[in-house]
């Protein structure tokens, strides 16, 4: 209802100028009022959240409020000082922009405080795109209601970054936005390209006013409004009833807001202050390269790289796309330059991407950083005496509750000879273990153990042994023994090699048959669990082993082979 008087009472006014003309379009710029208007979002921006943005939090203070508060002026102050300012775009005052003026100066005031310190690093560079691009250089302040100068904005309807851009108008625009890189948050490329843009809406419209609600709303709901209106009107405030709620706050705001960044100390508001100017560059990164590896290697926070480079939504640069500029302090540009081999190859493997990968296949990584390549199997494990969920889970390296899964159990008890479905990983042989295997295949013989001397070896040809190992020629009665003698020496050559000396042991292969385990072939060949594991590249809780392959045993300590001969 109260919409309705007031579309009526402007209409009347309107009328009134077309017939008696008593009143001049100044007049209705002037008096319009309307309590139903939307104010943008940017009014809701907690000051406790700004307190978090990097640069307020290291490069600035809060001030305290000077002694004298003057939270608000009279309509005739903020008409007469907006009137002053150098301006072309046209910056009248009514009711509605006094109701903003107000706000800012009242419960928004540290809002305000906050936006200025900001506004000392953001400012230059609209500054320079506005004056590249020949605009006015008021629309500057165009961010303050669009985000409160937050590049990592989001509004509730989908728009970005400082100028609050949706997806549709800025990729239509040439700005990227990807899982990656949001270059609506970017800004100096959002500067420039909502700067093209405002330039556009100017040409259709030849208004400022109408330029930048039709940035608000769109250039079609501005169309409709004029439409409404009829009569050939083409000014905002003409059309301002017939315009949506948010676009009637939109353009008072702006002036609002060109009023309290220009005019905050004749109203107590003390700016928050900058304690350190920051200077900063680019240089241009052509390849991937992740925030955590630039921030180690140049000691830099990766809050203050994720302050400077808002854009990478993900802390990665992904330079092997196409190159990005990278903002940096200035004096850690060269540094970059110096140190990129250095950065791209910090925890390298951490942030690497695969490539191509093989259905089923993946990667481990060891203990001693090397990276293998596994892959997903199933195997049938059958339930030994003794055994249970927990010592049978220990053994694949996974969990109980998997081993329930898999198997749909319900309960954790397993009876002798079940058989239970195990889903492990399990690494891919490399191509010299594979020629291993194979060989060991071809002779599919187990290691041979040590021989006992023939017992049964006749005194004379003992003593043909001891001839032959003194060099010495048998005697003619042990010349029937001659064949035997040979063999015998044979077999202490083989007795020697089979039991070298402690300093001369050496790694040997085992080919594992069923009902072997680490425990057991570690025992059996007087080694322990953990140097099998260390020999074979196997990660401490890697304890599964497969029938039919081949390990490397590592040679036993001199003092356990000494043990053992005792």
């Amino acid at each position: 209802m109260k919409k309705t008087v007031i579309t009526f009472l402007v209409s009347v006014a309107v009328a009134s100028i077309a017939c008696a003309a008593p009143l001049s379009i100044l007049d209705i710029k002037h008096s319009i009022t309307d309590d139903n208007v939307v104010p943008p979002e940017s009014f809701e921006t907690k000051t406790r959240e700004l307190e978090e943005n990097f640069f307020l939090k290291n490069f600035a203070s809060r001030a305290s409020e000077s002694g004298e508060r003057i939270i608000s002026g009279t309509p005739q102050q903020y008409e007469q000082l907006l009137s002053q300012l150098p301006a072309e775009i046209e910056l009248p005052y009514n009711s509605i922009v006094g109701n903003y003026i107000d706000m800012y100066l009242g419960r928004r005031r540290d809002l305000v405080a906050d936006m200025l310190a900001l506004n000392n690093y953001y400012s230059t560079i609209f500054v320079e795109e506005l004056l590249r691009a020949k605009l006015p250089l008021e629309l500057q302040y165009l961010p303050v209601i669009e985000s409160a100068l937050n590049p990592n904005a989001v509004s509730r309807a989908g728009a970005v970054g400082l100028w609050q851009l949706m997806p549709a108008t800025a990729t239509g625009l040439g700005l990227e936005v990807n899982s990656l890189v949001d270059q609506r948050r970017d800004p100096r490329l959002a500067t420039r390209q909502a700067v093209r843009y405002l330039k556009q809406l100017y040409d259709i419209y030849g208004d400022w006013s109408l330029a930048i609600a039709a940035y608000n709303c769109g250039p079609g709901n501005v169309n409709k409004a004029l439409r409404r209106a009829g009569g050939g009107k083409k000014d905002y405030w003409e059309i301002y009833s017939y315009l949506l709620p948010e676009t009637r706050g939109y353009v008072p705001a702006f002036i609002a807001a060109n009023y309290v960044m220009n005019y905050y100390d004749k109203h107590g508001i003390r700016p928050t202050l900058v304690k350190q100017k920051l200077v900063t560059d680019t240089v241009l990164v052509d390849k991937r390269v992740h925030f955590n590896q630039i921030a180690e290697v140049l000691n830099i926070p990766v809050e203050e790289i994720r302050m400077l480079n808002p854009q990478f939504r993900k802390d990665i640069i992904p330079g092997d796309n196409h190159p990005y500029a990278l903002v940096l302090p200035s004096q850690q540009v060269l540094s970059y330059i110096m140190s990129e081999k250095e950065i791209l190859e910090r925890n390298a493997d951490s942030y690497a991407r695969r490539t191509h990968v093989e259905p089923g296949q993946t990667t481990t990584v060891l203990d001693d950083g090397t990276t293998v390549a596994t892959r997903l199997v199933k195997k049938t494990h059958v339930v030994g005496r003794g055994e249970n969920l927990r010592s049978i889970a220990k053994k694949y390296g996974v969990s109980a509750t998997d081993i329930k899964r898999w198997n749909n159990m319900k309960s954790s008890k397993v009876k002798s000879g079940r058989k239970l479905v195990i889903e492990t990983y399990e690494r891919e042989p490399s191509e010299g273990a594979r020629l291993t295997a194979r060989t060991s295949a071809a002779a599919d013989t187990p290691q041979t153990t040590e021989q006992k001397p023939d017992s049964s070896k006749t005194a004379p040809a003992r003593n043909a042994d001891k001839a032959v190992a003194r060099n010495e020629k048998p005697e003619a009665k042990a010349a029937p023994e001659k064949t035997t003698t040979k063999k015998s020496a044979s077999k202490t050559q083989q007795k020697q090699a089979a039991n070298p000396q402690p300093k001369q042991a050496a790694a040997t292969t085992y080919k594992v048959r069923k009902g072997d385990n680490l425990d057991k072939i570690a025992r059996a060949h007087g080694t322990t669990v953990a140097a099998i594991q260390a020999a074979n590249g196997m990660t401490k809780n890697q304890t599964r082993i497969d029938i039919n392959q081949v390990l490397k045993i590592p040679a036993p300590a001199a003092k356990k082979q000494t043990q053992r001969k005792r």
